[in-house]
């Protein structure tokens, strides 16, 4: 009898301390993303872009907007390790200084995207029919443009500027979260939980975020690695076109821009912002095919 007890009092510490479902859900997928290889190429690249971001200014061998005329279109060596541009300029410095640009715009658009287009999902997938007609409707006229035209078309009754393109960006990507959230909530809204919940008493507002969100947040994280990719780009490009980042701030769809006009006589200019935008944006996909694939059960290898 004297061992019964610690026995007994080992297995209810060891009954309360073991993980409930969803950390153990959670879990399994952080497994399943380590060991998918291309996932974590891609958040090694991005690991890299972060650090250039955060620590641009301190890292940066040569000032960004620093113009040495006796130095234009110097080849790539081993002081200008990716040249100088048409002012002198090294393209390096100009390179780490734009990682925090496109940084900036693709997390603070698809955070502005993520917040309003998941809100208005999950209304719509929970409210009533009057309310989901109303609200994808809108969203349908949203998504009936180009994504890039459709910013353009912000952009140019906003303005020019860094804050006019993340607004411009973060409407474009409204849509895609809200039908995400909305096709969610509509798989799980007729579930035992949900229908328990209401039974006992709980409002729309409790049952939303405390039962339905956190169900629909594997969808929600794959398309926000998916979304800044996609954002980086359209930054990128509505700099290509002078709507974003003003000069002589450095931005990588700038840089672009600007190389393009002396591509075959110094084609570095062009080439190193490119391929700055393609492993980015390569990366974010490679991450978001590896979370796919560890946040959905059905893709399990």
């Amino acid at each position: 009898m004297a061992m019964e007890k610690p026995q007994s009092a080992r297995k209810r510490k060891q009954t309360n301390e073991s993980p409930g479902p969803a950390n153990t859900l959670w879990r399994d997928a952080g497994r399943r993303l380590l060991r998918h290889r291309l996932a974590m190429f891609g958040a090694l690249v991005l690991l890299i872009v972060l650090v250039m971001g955060i620590f641009g200014p301190a890292i940066t061998p040569y000032d960004p907007n620093g113009m040495d005329f006796a130095n234009r279109f110097a080849d790539p060596s081993f002081s200008h390790p990716m040249g100088t541009d048409d002012f002198g300029r090294d393209i390096f410095s100009r390179i780490i200084i734009g990682a925090r640009v496109s940084l900036q715009v693709g997390f603070v658009a698809v955070s502005v995207a993520t917040i309003i287009g998941t809100g208005l999902g999950l209304i719509a997938g929970y409210g009533s029919r009057l309310t989901d007609e109303v609200i994808m409707r809108a969203m349908d006229v949203l998504y009936a443009f180009p994504a890039i035209l459709l910013a353009i078309a912000i952009m140019a009754a906003l303005g020019k500027g860094i804050g006019n393109a993340m607004i411009a960006i973060g409407l474009v990507y409204i849509p895609i979260f809200a039908r995400i959230a909305r096709a969610a909530v509509l798989g799980i809204r007729n579930e035992e939980f949900i229908i328990a919940a209401k039974a006992m008493g709980a409002g729309d507002a409790r049952i939303l975020i405390s039962h339905v969100l956190p169900n629909v947040l594997s969808p929600i994280i794959v398309e926000i690695t998916l979304s800044l990719a996609f954002a980086i780009l359209a930054e990128a490009s509505l700099s290509f076109f002078g709507l974003g980042t003003q000069p002589p701030d450095p931005s990588w769809g700038r840089m672009l821009s600007e190389g393009r006009d002396f591509f075959r006589q110094s084609g570095w200019m062009g080439v190193f912002p490119g391929l700055a935008i393609f492993f980015t944006v390569m990366g974010f996909n490679f991450l978001g095919d590896g979370l796919r694939d560890a946040l959905d059960p059905k893709l399990r290898r």
